[in-house]
């Protein structure tokens, strides 16, 4: 653990982090603001593949966030770029948004919605689920075609402690009936702070992550041996962090708190 002064890079989880479903977190935006002051580095980190990292930059400005969106990664986009590592010109067949199949796109894969010579099965966040892309999924992974999926969130969180199904919940139905579980690359594994440090030109030692989830970020974060601070205004709540095997550096109620005690440096 090092002082927060001394934090290179924030890599900042999205939902119940910054915001909640379509309404900023409290002072998040002058959380960013203190970070740019002070500056510091940052990065918008999700593990959320419902989107790609230009819908996200088009909702944070919605919010009134205008970020560039070299300031962005998520799962969706380092899923891409692992599976082009594997295999330049993969064909993938996809579970998950329109979104993600473009991200797919966009590094050089072909997007593949029939059951024909196919390398990998990607699993995202999806919202336009169909029974017959669970079938398809589910004999391709009998077959031995490789499975991975973006990221293990079981729900995402909503405003009013509201929650809906995530790419976690579609990995354990496939699991169940497969018996198979797939290399998920985003937190708490270390593809994606690997891929963050890459991007930023920043050593590992000099990043943090900021997030409400102990089983993806804090977790991501113990794993990777970087700085963790847990904010309790998503998912997570004191109750729960008491019982959690994860001991957070730092935690903090908001992205509020956390500019307050950047303000004192």
């Amino acid at each position: 653990m090092i002082k927060l002064g001394e934090i290179e890079c924030y890599l900042l989880d999205m939902d119940g982090t910054i915001y909640l479903s379509d309404q900023l977190i409290d002072k998040a935006n002058e959380f960013i603001d203190i970070l740019e002051e002070k500056g510091k580095d940052y990065v918008f980190f999700t593990n959320n593949s419902a989107k790609n990292s230009k819908d996200y930059q088009k909702k944070l400005d919605r919010m009134g966030l205008s970020i560039p969106l070299e300031r962005i990664i998520n799962s969706g986009e380092v899923t891409a770029d692992y599976i082009k590592s594997q295999k330049a010109d993969a064909r993938v067949y996809p579970i998950g948004n329109p979104s993600f199949e473009k991200e797919l796109e966009d590094a050089g894969l072909e997007v593949v919605k029939e059951k024909n010579d196919i390398d990998f099965v990607a699993l995202a966040f999806d919202t336009t689920l169909t029974y017959q892309k669970l079938w398809d999924a589910h004999d391709l992974i009998l077959n031995g075609v490789e499975y991975v999926a973006a990221n293990p969130d079981y729900v995402c969180p909503l405003k009013d402690g509201k929650t809906m199904p995530d790419c976690g919940s579609m990995i354990s139905l496939l699991e169940t009936s497969t018996g198979k579980r797939p290399l998920i690359i985003g937190k708490p594994n270390n593809w994606m702070i690997d891929y963050a440090a890459k991007k930023s030109g920043i050593k590992k030692t000099k990043l943090a992550m900021v997030g409400d989830r102990l089983y993806t970020d804090i977790q991501m974060a113990i794993n990777a041996d970087i700085t963790s601070i847990l904010v309790l205004s998503g998912e997570t709540n004191q109750a729960m962090l008491e019982e959690a095997k994860q001991n957070p550096d730092y935690v903090f109620e908001s992205v509020a708190k956390i500019k307050n005690e950047l303000e004192k440096i």
